[in-house]
């Protein structure tokens, strides 16, 4: 590059550095930069570059990386400072990887610093293939775990970027996939201030650099050219200063599918127009003829190129390498046993116990057999999920369980059955194997042939999501029959979304939702079956007894979906999990019995570890609104705390709950201030019996007068 620009000057501010830069380009060239894949402008030194990149759970898609958690299993460990550190730890290998790339002249893409993480939609329906992406069904868990990954991924300095981060997709968006083009969501104005923009608004405050469009259209504008989206929140009532990115081909939705405008020029210049400043896809070339018809203005583009021209500049992007702080981040700490270990300890508190009959578990150190059996146990696909990176040492279930045992222990692996399809008929040695063992741990559940986004799944009938949310007929079968040859039965979930699985629960021993967990997921699993981990997951998810429990997929109304709002009691309650300890609640201790519009109360509860084991405990606090409300929720998440307490100890947490997060929301999506009684519960799962009758502790309750 030419250090005689003034853009490539360091000393600049930024507003001065993209002034230079814009005044230089042609209006033909400053459109080129709007498309995802930037072409090198060669007279001006400004090189090529790729925004597409990914790191969902590591990242993604370009060869070697630290597999994590997929992030509901993320999710499932109900730790900010958990998340926060994971997320950290993959802006370092990308930027790693990143300027390795750079040094042998590679600009490709998956190969840059843009990364279109983290998912914030809201997993209403467990059917949605895409869910697993996600923090789960709760707007505050989702801001709360999602905003901790920003500030992971970008860093803290003002001025700098580790890494871009991105919002996705705003706003009303989670499935169905195979209608994801064409569907026009409308949920209530209060289901749409309620539940689908909490977790955006949070991180457009707290400084996500990017927030990417859905394909499909909200309240019949298409998300990414919706005025009231990307104009009056985004923009006007949230203050968003950085830049919008359309999901990959969805310009082309808009006159393809949508048919809300004739043609791709139209469709380029009225998303330019409305805020989307960067096109996944090759549609704004035809910016050029809708420029020169009239369509849309210089001045308009212009605005688009800045903000991403903002970006580029926080990043380094035109900047000599000594003048970047990460250009020197070692290539050795890509998938490195530091980084490994932070995979393994995410995996472990991913783990959510659900069931343990009179304790079968941990595991003995030294079992005499065991059999490992089930088509996701030895399946490195059930690790994985989607938007995953590689690792030379993918230790699967089966491997990390053998590698845990003792010498003197006769393990065997079966298979047992098929993922989905029927079996083939005759004798099956599985469970003459079994009769054989002491221990059998069946490894079932789901991979990402059966759910995930529209093209990835081969499985798939409905293009990546489910019909059915119970186990595969297959497995239900094999497992049916394997329990009355089994002495002590374990079964192993695997899967980014919930499986009903009331019949399997009664006869089976011990039940684990293990996820996706990543590169060090076997290991993880060993870890909390023998005893070395207490199981401290939490479900980031309601889990129904049925798939007939759920309204219709394509319903985007919350009534009848999640805790918050379901009638239907659940087969396992949003928040719960089993610990090896046992923990007490202690009775809640209020800073005022009321309070008023201006005011703000504290919330407090000693939680004991009455058991004889360290373990971890996430104390959740939700609000119950008057039942007198419209539509009021059973339940709002409001605060929680995770804390590791050694056995015979205890801790005071605090919650303090200002005003607003009373607040409720009325039938045109205003957030209001009702007076009246409000119930104060802090437990281990959302309110209700179902928690309790699952040998959760009781939680605590109090009143809270709105005056």
């Amino acid at each position: 590059m030419s250090p005689s620009y003034p853009y490539l000057d360091p000393g600049l501010s930024l507003n001065e550095r993209i002034d230079d830069l814009v005044s230089r380009l042609t209006v033909v060239e400053k459109i080129g930069q709007l498309l995802h894949e930037n072409r090198a402008i060669e007279r001006l030194g400004i090189p090529e570059y790729n925004w597409w990149n990914e790191a969902c759970h590591g990242v993604g898609r370009n060869g070697r990386a630290t597999v994590f958690p997929q992030v509901i299993g993320l999710a499932a460990t109900w730790n900010r400072a958990l998340v926060r550190e994971v997320a950290e730890t993959v802006s370092l290998e990308a930027r790693a990887k990143h300027h390795v790339a750079l040094v042998k002249g590679r600009r490709g893409q998956y190969q840059g610093l843009t990364f279109w993480t983290p998912n914030i939609n809201i997993f209403r329906d467990p059917r949605w293939g895409r869910g697993q992406e996600t923090f789960g069904e709760d707007p505050y868990l989702t801001g709360e775990l999602g905003l901790a990954t920003v500030l992971g991924l970008q860093g803290d300095d003002p001025k700098r970027l580790r890494v871009a981060a991105c919002a996705k997709h705003f706003a009303v968006h989670s499935g169905p996939e195979h209608e994801r083009h064409q569907f026009d969501a409308r949920p209530s104005e209060k289901d749409f201030a309620e539940t689908y923009l909490p977790a955006f608004e949070k991180l457009v405050r707290g400084g996500v650099e990017a927030v990417m469009g859905a394909y499909n259209r909200v309240f019949g504008e298409p998300a990414c050219a919706s005025k009231r989206l990307l104009g009056d929140l985004l923009r006007e009532e949230w203050g968003f200063k950085g830049h919008v990115v359309s999901d990959c081909g969805a310009i082309d939705d808009f006159h393809q599918h949508h048919k809300f405008t004739p043609d791709a020029a139209a469709s380029a210049a009225i998303a330019v127009k409305r805020g989307c400043d960067l096109n996944c896809g090759c549609t704004y070339n035809e910016l050029i003829s809708a420029h020169r018809d009239g369509l849309v203005t210089e001045a308009e583009i212009d605005r688009s190129l800045r903000r991403l021209l903002a970006t580029k500049f926080r990043l380094g992007l035109f900047d000599p390498p000594e003048k970047v702080p990460y250009s020197r981040t070692p290539l050795s700490i890509v998938d490195s046993p530091k980084h490994r270990l932070i995979a393994r300890r995410a995996a472990a508190e991913s783990i959510v116990l659900l069931k343990n009959k009179d304790d079968v578990l941990p595991l003995y150190r030294d079992p005499a057999s065991l059999l490992i059996v089930g088509p996701t146990a030895a399946n490195v696909g059930a690790l994985l999920g989607n938007y995953y990176g590689i690792s030379p040492q993918m230790i699967t279930f089966m491997e990390g369980i053998v590698e845990r045992t003792g010498e003197g222990t006769r393990v065997k692996y079966r298979a047992g059955c098929p993922l989905s399809q029927s079996g083939a008929p005759g004798v099956n040695y599985t469970y003459g194997a079994a009769d054989m063992s002491e221990i059998v741990v069946a490894v079932l559940g789901l991979d990402p042939t059966l759910e995930g986004e529209e093209g990835d799944t081969i499985s798939s009938p409905t293009g990546g999501d489910r019909q059915y949310i119970e186990l595969p007929p297959s497995q239900r079968q094999f497992l049916r029959e394997l329990r009355q040859h089994a002495k002590k039965l374990i079964l192993v979930l695997t899967g980014g979304s919930a499986l009903a699985i009331p019949e399997e629960h009664d006869y089976c021993d011990a039940v684990l939702q293990v996820w996706y967990p990543g590169c060090e997921g076997g290991r993880a699993l060993a870890d909390v079956l023998f005893g070395d981990v207490s199981p401290a997951g939490r479900l980031p998810v309601t889990v129904p007894r049925r798939t007939e429990d759920l309204p219709a997929f394509s319903d985007y109304a919350m009534r009848g979906r999640t805790y918050r709002f379901a009638e239907t009691e659940p087969l396992y309650p949003f928040g719960f999990g089993l610990s090896y300890s046992k923990f007490e609640y202690g009775p809640i201790e209020l800073s005022s019995a009321s309070i008023n519009a201006s005011g703000s109360v504290t919330v407090a509860v000693r939680l004991f570890n009455i058991g004889s084991r360290a373990a971890a405990e996430t104390a959740q606090c939700y609000l119950v609104p008057p039942a007198s409300w419209p539509d009021a929720p059973r339940a709002t998440l409001v605060g929680f705390e995770k804390v590791t307490l050694q056995p015979g100890a205890s801790t005071r947490l605090e919650f303090r709950l200002p005003a607003s997060a009373f607040h409720q929301v009325d039938a045109k999506g205003r957030r209001v201030y009702v007076p009246g009684n409000y119930g104060v519960v802090v437990g281990p799962a959302s309110p209700g019996g179902r928690a309790q009758e699952l040998g959760a502790p009781a939680p605590v309750e109090d009143t809270v007068t709105l005056a």
